[in-house]
């Protein structure tokens, strides 16, 4: 099974009963364009359902593309958040330290 039909598969096996919450780690390393489009919709559509979705990934474009709210994790505390307009300039000034968390 490619990487892209087992990243599915064990997704849509946690999918079965709709969680009300899903943790995704790195949902999409790995698989080809069309796996990830079709995973950053299934991600979209729970979300929009009112699932709570946790996606941790170090693909920046990924994480603003399906992201309400970005956190930026820097030496293991969360510097910074972002809505849903974060730019990519934004996140890795926040992930270098040049953006600290507002007081």
């Amino acid at each position: 099974m490619s990487g892209g039909n087992a990243q599915k598969v064990v997704l849509a096996r946690q999918l079965v009963e709709r969680p009300d919450v899903l943790v995704l780690a790195e949902p999409t390393q790995g698989v080809d364009v069309g796996a990830k489009e079709e995973i950053h919709r299934i991600i979209t559509e729970l979300a929009d359902a009112g699932t709570a979705v946790l996606v941790v990934t170090a693909d920046l474009p990924e994480a603003i593309r399906i992201s309400d709210r970005l956190q930026v994790v820097r030496n293991g505390t969360t510097t910074v958040e972002f809505g849903p307009n974060a730019t990519q300039v934004d996140v890795l000034a926040a992930a270098a330290g040049r953006r600290q968390r507002s007081p």
